[in-house]
């Protein structure tokens, strides 16, 4: 992927096939508005420190290692070279070990998704493979060591090439019996059920990520350029909650505005695409008030 750097490199192999990929990562929050701590009372920077917990000494980075507790107050040490040899050694290579279909894999295991690209010799056994596991609708499953631990990977055909998704072990998914264990037993039909079946039908359509505001960073950067600016900051407005006495009142009143929006205009994909933009002016707007507005007031960051 020209521009970008891959996470990693190595072979993927597939019976006795091998050819060089590499992983670039598919998801990233380098873009997200970020904050720094501050000390209120100066307005400096606020910097991270180590202090031992029983004298409030400062330590330094190299006394620190790692430790794990056996008791209350009681550790036992492991140091950094006891770490690396703990973990499994990498044969650098992705080996397909089963291929599955491609709806098997609960997405409560999914963890991260990467791109996976040949290399400039690999492409032909890279495409190959591809292609076999899209007419087959097949989802390949491998395990290989990835940044220093042991990882199983789901790769799925994904546009010109494979997107290889790490999972989550088992033992690290919560129970979902667990979670809905104090759900109430209850059963709603009628023209209750009716109604709310007719607003799910009203609202069906298609996933369109670009058509998705990421209002919280687009919230922060408003309240960015307010507080430069010295304007009145926004109020958050209170969510009423449907009490159950209420409800049948709400889904009929939801069930006549979507009737009313039926015959309105549908959202084109430009207005799809306005809130990113909005994103990226509010941002852009922050960024030149805070040029403007800077003064000889040392800043935060």
């Amino acid at each position: 992927m020209a521009g970008h750097r891959a996470q990693w490199k190595g072979f993927l192999k597939f019976g006795e096939v091998t050819c060089g990929v590499g992983l670039y990562t598919a998801a990233s929050t380098s873009e997200r508005l970020t904050f720094n701590t501050i000390n209120t009372a100066t307005g400096n920077r606020v910097n991270r420190v180590f202090v031992d917990s029983e004298t409030e000494e400062l330590v330094p980075k190299e006394q620190q290692t790692k430790g794990f507790e056996i008791d209350k107050d009681r550790y036992i040490i492991i140091n950094p070279e006891e770490i690396a040899a703990a973990v499994p050694e990498s044969n650098k290579t992705l080996e397909i070990e089963a291929f599955i279909p491609c709806r098997e894999v609960d997405d409560v295991y999914f963890d991260k998704p990467y791109y996976l690209t040949p290399d400039k010799m690999g492409g032909d056994a890279f495409v190959a493979l591809r292609d076999a596991m899209r007419k087959s609708k097949v989802a390949a499953i491998a395990r290989t060591v990835l940044f220093r631990r042991m990882r199983t990977v789901l790769i799925r055909p994904h546009g010109k090439g494979l997107i290889a998704t790490t999972l989550n072990f088992d033992y690290e998914v919560r129970s979902s019996a667990k979670a809905f264990e104090d759900m109430p037993k209850l059963k709603i039909e009628g023209e209750m059920l009716d109604l709310a079946k007719h607003i799910i039908g009203t609202k069906k359509g298609e996933f369109d990520p670009a058509g998705f505001d990421d209002r919280y960073e687009t919230a922060l950067a408003e309240l960015v350029k307010a507080k430069i600016e010295g304007k009145a900051l926004p109020k958050r407005k209170k969510v009423e909650v449907s009490k159950p006495n209420d409800l049948l009142a709400a889904l009929r009143e939801s069930a006549g505005s979507m009737k009313e929006a039926e015959v309105k205009p549908t959202r084109t994909a430009a207005n799809a695409n306005a809130g990113l933009g909005r994103q990226r002016a509010a941002r852009g707007a922050a960024g030149k008030a805070a040029s403007s507005k800077a003064t000889p007031q040392r800043k935060a960051g």
